[in-house]
């Protein structure tokens, strides 16, 4: 097998420039995942956060005092002088979200059941301010029904009701029928990989594909009695082996990292699913290689179609932050199909044929875009060669 041994020749020669590649694109891909995973987990949790506001009072009352008390359980009250630049700096420079100003005669025409609104200044679309808006909504609205249908009531028995009846909450909890597995950062680390593999495997690829097209070297390959299906072959398999190897290793790295979930069924299909797409790569680096005239035009094509596939189909940014048109873009890419795959794999709780059949089907529109790249490939290097 001349040209396969010569292929292997030519990828140990380049090694140290490739384990460059493969060590940066890991470290990435691990850091990628990483924060990923931990905004996942930040995002399962919630906890109240306080926002700063300016409150200003123009007149004394229970019922002001109240409500300011109830206001101290979402916000942060910041003393500020009553001047109209130092408020508006303040806004400004977002060291206060919120100025509430009770104009005077506000109490006294609330009890009697006139309107008379609040004075509100706010950061523009902040949705802290929402949170305040819904605080002292519910302390008014509350305080109306009871003037409404308490005759008599003063406004220290007002407050005193408020009090008892706002300080009541709910506990929420939502129950799993069953325990899923931590597979976040599998989960990650394997979308991530359809940037980092395909990087290197492009690259690679079509490194080993320029030197083996020097003019010399192929005028020395047609003179032998090989015929070109055999050294197409060989070239092939030569691409196969250098992908497979270069899976391996980020494969063992993503196990060690996240060695708690190796025995699940989850990360086998994983590992399946990452295996086809090695494949798919391939046969893409195989494809570019043979297209592409010098080593500027595969670094300029591989940021183009990596990246722009990667953004495209969810490896980047979730796929249901992507507008409808974005997703029809992106399922010609092998990317979307491999992450989508990936995603359907991490929500797996149960292995039956019917769960298994849509990963599958994803799984092998993946292999028929590998398939479909090599067909192209043997093709473009076909009629070059005739050219």
């Amino acid at each position: 097998m001349p040209v396969y041994k010569l292929c292997m020749k030519i990828t140990r020669k380049n090694i140290p420039n490739l384990l460059i590649y493969i060590i940066v694109f890991l470290i990435v891909s691990s850091l990628m995942a990483a924060s990923a995973q931990k905004s996942y987990k930040e995002q399962e949790t919630f906890s109240r956060v306080k926002t700063n506001i300016v409150f200003i009072n123009e007149e004394e009352s229970p019922l002001i005092e109240g409500l300011k008390a109830e206001l101290g359980k979402t916000a942060n009250f910041i003393e500020l002088p009553d001047e109209t630049e130092a408020l508006q700096d303040a806004l400004f420079f977002r060291r206060v979200i919120y100025i509430l100003r009770i104009p005077e005669g506000f109490t006294q025409k609330f009890l009697n059941g006139d309107y008379m609104p609040l004075k509100k200044t706010t950061v523009p679309d902040s949705y802290s301010s929402a949170y305040i808006d819904l605080a002292i909504n519910k302390y008014l609205n509350t305080a109306r029904l009871y003037i409404q249908h308490t005759d008599g009531i003063t406004q220290e028995e007002l407050v005193s009701h408020l009090k008892e009846n706002l300080s009541k909450e709910t506990n929420v909890e939502i129950p799993y029928s069953e325990p899923k597995a931590d597979l976040n950062y599998s989960n990650y680390f394997f979308n991530y990989l359809a940037y980092s593999l395909l990087s290197i495997l492009i690259l690679g690829m079509s490194a080993l594909m320029i030197s083996y097209n020097d003019r010399d070297l192929k005028r020395r390959a047609g003179c032998s009695p090989l015929s070109d299906t055999a050294a197409n072959l060989q070239f092939i398999l030569a691409n196969l082996t250098f992908a497979m190897v270069s899976w391996l290793i980020m494969v063992i790295f993503c196990l060690i990292i996240d060695a708690k979930n190796i025995l699940t069924l989850n990360t086998f299909y994983f590992i399946i699913s990452s295996f086809i797409f090695a494949f798919c790569g391939s046969g893409m680096g195989f494809f570019i290689g043979s297209v592409a005239k010098g080593t500027e035009a595969i670094s300029a094509i591989t940021n183009v179609v990596v990246l722009g596939s990667c953004f495209l189909s969810g490896v980047f940014v979730p796929a249901e932050f992507l507008g409808s048109t974005a997703l029809k873009i992106a399922s010609f890419t092998p990317s979307y199909w491999y992450v989508k795959a990936n995603n359907q794999i991490a929500q797996l709780t149960h292995f039956d044929a019917a769960y298994i059949k849509p990963v599958l089907s994803d799984m092998a529109i993946v292999f028929c875009f590998g398939t479909a790249f090599f067909a192209l490939s043997l093709v473009v290097r076909k009629n070059r060669r005739y050219s």
